[in-house]
């Protein structure tokens, strides 16, 4: 299963070692074009002026949560179409609905890995196996 090494990603959390470790994946998968934003604001502003390919955000950040940010993002025609993964440490029935309602593509508890990561964005980005 091979992932598009070109693609440009957006993480978004406001603690700092995790945008660290999510990037540190992401170099595993060899994917290179990452973006980082600290909060959800800074996060939409970054994907107005170019929408990335894949979105990636944690759910528990002030003032906008991932799910703020989520709805947002669907609510933006040029960028309602771009696959968002919700990453949390929450695997609460009612976050994953809520998440779903709001279009989440796909959805990572943490702690998680590489290979894990893999596999979401594959799914998201309609890579085969």
């Amino acid at each position: 299963m091979s992932l598009n090494k070109n693609m440009r990603v957006v993480i978004v959390d406001d603690y700092t070692t995790m945008l660290r470790i999510l990037r540190n994946l992401l170099r595993q998968l060899e994917i290179e074009n990452v973006e980082e934003a600290n909060d959800g604001d800074t996060a939409f502003h970054l994907m107005q002026k170019s929408p990335p390919d894949l979105i990636i955000s944690d759910w528990n950040m002030a003032p906008m949560t991932g799910l703020d940010l989520l709805r947002k993002v669907r609510a933006d025609a040029r960028l309602r179409h771009i696959p968002f993964i919700m990453v949390t440490a929450e695997s609460k029935t009612e976050n994953v609905i809520a998440a779903k309602q709001a279009g989440v593509s796909n959805y990572i508890v943490k702690p998680f890995n590489a290979d894990t990561l893999r596999a979401k964005i594959a799914s998201v980005c309609g890579v085969t196996a």
